[in-house]
């Protein structure tokens, strides 16, 4: 886990808001860097999608640049602020274009939009999710998602704890699917085993070291025997699913969708609620 704002406060804030975009002026002779505060983060972007925020470094980032690391310094001051700006950077491709009004589609459909493009966004950058949520980055990108999520809220006409609440279980739930969804598929290649294969090899070995598996968790296999009987109607192929099991990519899109409309359902019985001073 990575924690934002660990860098220097004011410089962090400047580069973040690009009041302070230029390196300090030269005080030696010779050309001017080609080197940019965008350019150094496009690249940092680029080997944390390819090889995880583990192979990060300014090192890393240099070599891609085709610079030592020490000139990259005249632009990002350290590593710690570069993540920052990292961060903030990839929530710039979320609502480029003029996304719908909720007052036009519903709030639900805007909802689900924004819980979609998101997603989509933390999938495609799973390094992400390796960014504490505890401390904001405070970044004007981060910021228009939330703005662009209150925007939507605010048709609803649910009071500011409601919503506040609804903010924080709605990240939750996006950022713990774009986790499940990102290790669905780096698990094929970290460990050498698909999934089938994973699930083969040990689901067909709890009747030998489990024969009383009915018996001990009825509710489970219940729940098994039922999901068999679905995968059965709708012609795919039936296999465990117990409540640890690494998901398929598929699946967990499916569990996504499921998810968020129960929760859709609860944000609108909560604002019937409201309205008729339930509760």
């Amino acid at each position: 886990m990575v924690f934002a704002g660990q860098g220097d406060a004011r410089r962090s804030m400047a580069l973040l808001w690009r009041t302070d975009d230029e390196p300090p002026p030269r005080t030696g002779p010779g050309p001017r860097p080609a080197l940019s505060v965008d350019a150094i983060v496009d690249a940092a972007i680029v080997v944390a999608d390819a090889e995880g925020m583990t192979a990060l470094s300014m090192r890393a980032v240099g070599n891609r640049l085709g610079r030592t690391a020490m000139a990259l310094y005249t632009y990002v001051p350290s590593k710690s602020e570069l993540i920052d700006l990292m961060y903030d950077r990839v929530l710039a491709g979320l609502f480029v274009g003029p996304s719908p009004a909720a007052s036009e589609v519903g709030w639900r459909s805007a909802v689900t939009g924004w819980v979609d493009d998101v997603l989509t966004c933390f999938v495609r950058h799973p390094w992400v999710l390796q960014v504490s949520q505890a401390r904001p980055v405070l970044g004007p990108n981060e910021y228009l998602v939330l703005e662009t999520l209150l925007r939507i809220l605010a048709t609803t006409g649910l009071g500011a704890r409601e919503v506040q609440a609804i903010v924080a279980t709605l990240f939750h739930f996006v950022r713990g699917a774009a986790k499940t969804i990102a290790e669905a598929r780096q698990a094929p290649t970290a460990t050498g085993v698909t999934d089938e294969e994973w699930w083969q090899a040990r689901s067909t070995l709890l009747p030998e070291f489990a024969p009383d598996f009915a018996e001990r968790f009825p509710f489970v296999a219940r729940f098994q025997a039922a999901s068999a009987r679905v995968a059965q109607q709708s012609g795919s192929a039936a296999r465990p699913q117990a409540g640890d099991e690494p998901y398929l990519e598929g699946e967990a899109r499916t569990s996504v969708a499921v998810g968020l409309a129960v929760l859709l359902d609860g944000i609108e019985a909560t604002m019937r609620r409201a309205r008729t001073g339930e509760g």
